[in-house]
């Protein structure tokens, strides 16, 4: 089961000719299954996604904050810097590979974190929806964007997510949780079900058909 990603400006009904934007955020040490689930979710989606007048183009960025990033397991992901390309519509923020509480607190000091949630803070003020999965939910509640907002993340980081973020609505019962226009998965699979609401805000036909290949 999957939700849609909150995006209010694309209809599926009401679409012609458009390009989405969508940055999928690559920090030092990424979580691989993470990164590698979004990806395959939207280039399937791109390869079985219309080309006709009335489909969405996804158009899909690996932003870094250097020109290589390294994930957890030490393969070289190159990606662009966000300068140089069009404002997204939607930001992806998938898990950092540190999954226990004092490590992950350790990398959400780093500066390439912070300098990304100045980032995210920016691009959410200019109408982009943002979803994080995992861990990732802890760089976008760094952001203080989910504070008064409903968030979920991983179940055996709730305590701490509580701890840090009090202002936060956290139910890490549910697996996907729309406030606003911010979207939060839960465990490292939940990138699935966050790539699959990206697809879903859409076309709902799309993200079916997605799912069915998946």
């Amino acid at each position: 089961a999957y939700d849609s990603l909150n995006c209010s400006g694309y209809n599926a009904n009401n679409i012609g000719n458009i390009a989405m934007n969508i940055f999928v955020v690559v920090l030092e040490g990424v979580f691989d299954l993470g990164l590698s689930s979004l990806m395959d979710v939207l280039g399937t989606a791109k390869e079985l996604n219309p080309s006709d007048k009335n489909s969405v183009q996804l158009n899909v960025h690996l932003v870094g904050v250097r020109r290589k990033v390294h994930t957890a397991h030490g393969l070289t992901v190159p990606v662009r810097s966000a300068s140089e390309l069009p404002i997204p519509d939607i930001v992806l923020i998938p898990a950092l590979g540190a999954k226990m509480p004092t490590i992950l607190e350790e990398a959400l000091t780093r500066n390439d974190v912070k300098e990304f949630c100045s980032r995210i803070k920016t691009w959410a003020a200019s109408g982009a929806s943002i979803g994080a999965a995992c861990t990732g939910t802890f760089i976008l509640a760094e952001t203080g964007l989910l504070d008064g907002q409903r968030a979920t993340t991983s179940w055996w980081l709730s305590a701490l997510f509580r701890e840090r973020y009090p202002l936060v609505q956290l139910d890490e019962s549910n697996m996907l949780v729309n406030s606003s226009n911010l979207t939060t998965a839960g465990a490292a699979l939940a990138h699935l079900d966050l790539g699959l609401g990206v697809v879903r805000s859409v076309s709902p036909s799309l993200a079916a058909l997605c799912a069915r290949y998946l």
